[in-house]
């Protein structure tokens, strides 16, 4: 207990470090976890099952807590974009480094087929943390995280149908595979609407006796939503992320309490996925099998030839600058997912398959310490909105019995009619008022000559008319 309590702890300072190094987090977590398995010979004794169930539990709160964090209106209109990207992108992707593995590698088509599809999930979890306290604003800033919630579940399901498939002709296994995949994937996403709308009905209309109790009672029910999806032969975690997303922008009883409770799971997942996967890979192994270069060779090709490539084929029609084009096809960044996807293939005994996890390790290794240390730099050429996040350890808050109706919370959007005004110019009606303003961090006295700007969060008391008001705060 004392040795997992320091290495968690040292997990956590070492956002600090990324903070001033530029490395990524996840990084720290993954090396350090490979370096354990040499220099302490307990944690060989770690099997590959206990490993994938772990890491399984961490990938559906990351996934649930990712989709809460982008909420159903940043989504909706962005959902065409992210489901041609997180789709056709992750086929496009396992397919082109398949051609590469085979062409440069000397792979059989179906190891390197695994090998691409373990390869085309990706993680912007590394990315963010390397940013530090700046958000990505605009479109990139959803369809980042959105691919990454919709890729994931793609690749595992894609691969679920690959290693289900053992004999036949290549027909008969592509055809297999597609009807797996095209099951799970209708299960998943109907599966994750209906958790989205059973839960939204309990977290609302289902008091409970104590506050500690919500967000343990939003848990079991993604764990439970996971567990049956799966068991009806459905991809579990589109599911979670679905009822994510679903749940994201729900007003409900001690929603802020949630939310804080699943993002702090999120980070704990984040840590505990990577180092649990990075104590499966024995670092002696890797100059003997040529997984060194052999990793590095691949790790370069998908990072600056098939992924561009795919981005420029994906991107080429929607309405993004060129520097966001850029900037999202520098960044389909490797993490958790593909080293479990490897595991997967090791534990289906496919031929070869040690070697091909030690590519996926040093592919994930390359893609998070290297590609992962320039997104900065990458960002800044690209000129990618951001906008800087300060903490804010202080919250002022009240409690109440019964639901506010009528209370709603708007950020003054660049160029909306509310930046630049007073609060007494304000078209929001007369029965509609200014209750609260916060500004970086702080409050601000409100009166008829209070004047707003961009970034400014507005509490306001309203009647009926809504919408009207939300129209004074978005620049669309």
């Amino acid at each position: 207990m004392l040795v997992v309590a320091l290495a968690g702890m040292a997990a956590v300072l070492s956002n600090r470090v990324s903070e001033r190094t530029r490395i990524p987090a996840p990084a720290f977590f993954l090396v350090a976890a490979a370096v354990a398995v040499e220099t302490v010979p307990p944690v060989r004794e770690l099997s590959m099952d206990v490993v994938q169930q772990v890491v399984t539990v961490a990938l559906v709160v990351l996934l649930f807590q990712g989709g809460m964090d982008i909420g159903w209106r940043r989504f909706r209109p962005e959902a065409p974009a992210v489901l041609w990207i997180g789709v056709v992108g992750t086929f496009l992707t396992a397919g082109l480094i398949a051609v590469a593995a085979h062409l440069l590698l000397g792979l059989d088509w179906l190891p390197a087929l695994l090998l691409g599809t373990a390869l085309s999930p990706t993680d912007p979890a590394v990315v963010f943390s390397v940013l530090g306290r700046r958000e990505i604003v605009g479109r990139t800033g959803v369809l980042l995280p959105g691919e990454s919630g919709a890729n994931d579940p793609v690749g595992i399901a894609l691969m679920a149908g690959l290693l289900g498939t053992s004999a036949g002709s290549a027909l008969d296994r592509a055809g297999h595979t597609a009807l797996v995949f095209a099951g799970e994937m209708a299960i998943g996403t109907a599966m994750g609407v209906a958790g989205g709308w059973i839960l939204k009905v309990f977290l609302r209309k289902v008091p409970l006796p104590a506050e500690g109790l919500y967000p343990l009672r939003t848990l079991a029910g993604v764990f439970a939503l996971y567990g049956l999806t799966t068991v009806l032969h459905g991809s579990g975690f589109l599911a979670v992320f679905v009822c994510g997303v679903l749940l994201g922008d729900v007003r409900a009883p001690y929603k802020k309490e949630i939310e804080r409770f699943h993002t702090a799971l999120g980070s704990l997942g984040e840590i505990v996925a990577l180092a649990m996967l990075g104590l499966t890979v024995p670092l002696w192994t890797f100059t003997a099998e040529g997984a060194w270069t052999d990793g590095l060779l691949l790790a370069v090709v998908a990072a600056f030839v098939v992924r561009p490539a795919v981005m420029a084929a994906l991107l080429w029609r929607m309405r993004l600058r060129a520097g966001e084009r850029v900037f999202l096809a520098f960044t389909g960044l490797k993490g958790a997912v593909p080293i479990l996807l490897g595991s997967y293939i090791v534990s289906a005994g496919v031929a070869d398959a040690d070697r091909l996890y030690d590519v996926v390790f040093v592919v994930v290794a390359f893609s998070v310490i290297l590609q992962g240390s320039l997104v900065p730099t990458v960002a800044r050429l690209c000129q990618v909105p951001m906008r800087s996040v300060r903490l804010e350890p202080w919250a002022l808050g009240v409690r109440l019995r019964d639901k506010p109706e009528g209370v709603v919370r708007h950020t003054v959007e660049d160029g909306s009619p509310a930046d630049g005004r007073t609060v007494g110019e304000l078209d929001i009606g007369e029965d509609t008022w200014v209750s609260l303003v916060v500004r970086e961090g702080g409050l601000v006295p409100v009166s008829g000559s209070t004047r707003l700007r961009a970034g400014d969060e507005v509490l306001l008391l309203t009647g009926d008319d809504t919408e009207h008001c939300a129209g004074q705060f978005t620049s669309g």
